[in-house]
């Protein structure tokens, strides 16, 4: 909008009324300039900002390929994901290639590899192979024994080599193929979506989204992210009520798959605390996100053992600065120099030397270790400062987190975690405010009735389901509409409830009153009469 508006502004001052090169723009014949013989020129300042305008920075578009950006390799229904640099070799599905000629081209893209690892942008649909008439009527007769193709592999490698493309080659298949007319026109057409799947490398680069990021991960690495299927997060982030400006609470080992998708839903507005187990948080898929440096401003880390020492209000981020810190000191004290590992004499396991030549090679020997000591000397003190500034940064960013999570405000909990969820379930939800929705993810059912009968116990909850999701795939063509042979045996459980304001000061445990004994003793006087 500001290089639109600073355009029109331009072309205002050049557009002065009572002038002859303001009706030949107006018909556009010109450009800003007078016609011949009218004597009049555009003034050196108009010049200066007509070229102003014409070089101010054009914002990029966020749907082109830039150098830099993390984006998601497609061949067929297999995914990887990359990152944008010129002149790095990618290898994707036994075949390599450079995304130089991706850069400047629109996400949905889909390229073609040519000799050298070049990638062609596809202009026009690719010819289909033509449609053979003859077609047998059914495949009893047909024996796979290998022995049907008479090319060889050598000669497939040698088309290939040849710099033919997957299409030719699958017609070269097809030709040599001793059974293809005995099949059926289904059979037929399975056989050439496979051979083309196989040897024509088509390429898709995509943006990464949650649902690309779950798909690959859940096809390629299950067990990284607890074996949580795409359809199970799209019901967390339902049931979670993510939403911009929100502040949510993620607790999770899925390699920060819940937390990217998390982000990608506040879009930048709102806060995220990030509970970690271990001393670093591991979340190699969020990084693949690609998301711009404004989004990490709202990203808090925590530990989450560290909770106990924050709901007893002991915690404290100074005690453990002094710790690190004696830490890092110790450390490099029980480090020795050189120098010092060394003694002033020969080893012993050497031969005997002349007293001249053992001179002279200690004196060369302590001036190389002289040179050595000072520069590994003034090396560890940048790295000792280094560690020390990255430990305070860490420290201060530890002591924000605390403080955000002291607020007791959050407006919504998700756990995806390999830890037991009933105690760090009972531990975060100290920090949820009230009427505010929580979620559990676990691959089995197990866990999550023990923190159903917790929560139960405890109170403070309402809504409390328990379910299983459960998704089948559909095979979508002409007269062979059915479901997919192959599909996922389960995608996990999920616990989710509602938050409310409990009382303290009642018991947690519900007992029955003595209108629920009148109402039993008079049911059961009913059931008497009844039978008698």
């Amino acid at each position: 909008f500001r290089f639109l508006f600073e355009q029109r502004t331009v072309v205002g001052r050049q557009h002065r009324p009572g002038r002859e090169s303001d009706s030949a723009e107006c018909c556009g014949c010109g450009s800003g300039a007078a016609m011949p013989g009218n004597g009049d020129r555009p003034n050196e300042g108009d010049k200066e900002e007509m070229a102003a305008a014409t070089a101010t920075d054009v914002p990029r578009s966020p749907h082109t390929v830039r150098e830099g950006h993390h984006v998601v390799l497609k061949r067929n229904d297999v995914f990887k994901a990359v990152q944008v640099h010129r002149r790095r070799k990618i290898i994707f599905e036994k075949q390599w290639f450079y995304l130089d000629n991706a850069i400047g081209h629109k996400y949905g893209t889909t390229f073609e590899v040519a000799a050298g690892g070049a990638l062609q942008t596809l202009k026009a649909k690719s010819e289909e192979i033509e449609e053979l008439n003859e077609a047998g009527v059914d495949n009893r007769n047909i024996i796979d024994d290998g022995k049907s193709q008479k090319l060889s592999r050598d000669d497939i490698e040698a088309l290939k080599d040849q710099g033919l493309k997957g299409q030719v080659i699958v017609k070269h298949l097809i030709e040599n193929s001793t059974t293809f007319r005995d099949k059926t026109g289904f059979a037929q057409e399975k056989y050439i979506s496979k051979k083309k799947k196989k040897y024509e490398a088509f390429i898709t680069i995509l943006k990464p989204t949650t649902r690309i990021m779950a798909m690959m991960y859940h096809c390629r690495e299950p067990s990284k992210i607890c074996h949580l299927r795409y359809d199970t997060l799209a019901q967390m982030l339902a049931f979670g009520n993510i939403h911009a400006g929100c502040k949510i609470i993620v607790a999770e080992t899925c390699a920060g798959l819940v937390l990217g998708s998390v982000m990608e839903r506040l879009g930048g507005y709102g806060s995220v605390i990030h509970m970690y187990p271990g001393s670093m948080p591991i979340r190699a898929a969020m990084e693949n996100f690609g998301f711009p440096n404004s989004f990490y401003d709202h990203l808090h880390d925590f530990p989450i053992n560290q909770l106990n020492s924050l709901l007893s209000g002991s915690f404290s981020a100074e005690n453990e600065t002094s710790q690190n810190q004696t830490k890092v000191v110790s450390g490099e004290g029980n480090r020795s120099p050189l120098s010092t590992q060394r003694g002033d004499g020969v080893p012993c396991a050497e031969p005997m030397m002349d007293i001249t030549q053992a001179g002279e090679t200690e004196a060369k020997d302590v001036a190389c270790e002289e040179t050595e000591n000072k520069d590994q000397n003034a090396d560890r003190k940048s790295n000792v400062f280094e560690r020390r500034s990255k430990q305070e940064d860490r420290l201060k960013k530890l002591q924000a987190a605390a403080a955000v999570l002291q607020e007791r405000n959050a407006d919504g909990l998700i756990i995806a975690s390999r830890l037991y969820p009933s105690p760090l379930l009972l531990s975060l939800l100290e920090f949820v405010a009230p009427s505010r929705p929580f979620v559990v993810y676990c691959q089995y059912k197990e866990p999550l009735l023990t923190c159903y009968a917790d929560l139960r116990e405890r109170g403070g909850v309402i809504n409390l389901r328990l379910s299983e999701t459960w998704l089948r795939g559909y095979q979508v063509l002409p007269n062979r509409t059915h479901p997919k042979l192959t599909m996922s045996g389960g995608g996990g459980y999920i616990l989710t409830g509602i938050t409310v304001a409990m009382d303290r000061g009642k018991s947690v445990a519900s007992i029955p009153g003595p209108q629920e004994f009148e109402e039993s003793q008079a049911k059961r006087q009913k059931v008497e009469e009844s039978i008698s």
